[in-house]
């Protein structure tokens, strides 16, 4: 139960061949994002449980879930990228009905990420159900 956004992403991926490619996606994805304001990226924003510094600044108008993000290593803000797709623009009780593990499989993403980053992607995923269960 992915967004429109991110089941366009899972289209991208299928026409790519290699991790490689994917990978260089996930990148561009991530440089393509505007920045977080730097106010923003305060200890309450910050993301406990990643190896990189990670900001997620999520919003909730009119019941519909919306975050903005920052990294400092260009992967993982190629993944906040991803998160973004899979979760922007949902409603806020259908946040909670992702299963993000399953949807981010679909990309071919967890067999190529370090343990480290998918603790990270899995901190990033809790806190965003989180906010969504509270809002």
């Amino acid at each position: 139960m992915a967004s429109a956004a991110f089941e366009e992403l899972v289209e991208d991926f299928e026409f790519l061949d290699d991790w490689e490619e994917r990978y260089a996606l996930v990148i561009e994805l991530g440089k393509a994002m505007e920045p977080l304001a730097e106010a923003l990226k305060v200890p309450a924003t910050k993301v406990e449980g990643c190896a990189s510094q990670v900001w997620l600044h999520p919003q909730i108008t009119e019941g519909v879930f919306s975050f903005d993000g920052e990294s400092d290593a260009m992967i993982v803000r190629g993944l906040v990228a991803v998160l973004r797709k899979l979760y922007n623009g949902l409603e806020v009780k259908a946040v909670l009905d992702v299963d993000a593990q399953a949807e981010l499989a679909r990309l071919g993403l967890q067999e190529h990420l370090s343990a480290q980053r998918s603790n990270g992607v899995r901190s990033m995923i809790e806190r965003i159900r989180s906010v969504a269960a509270a809002g």
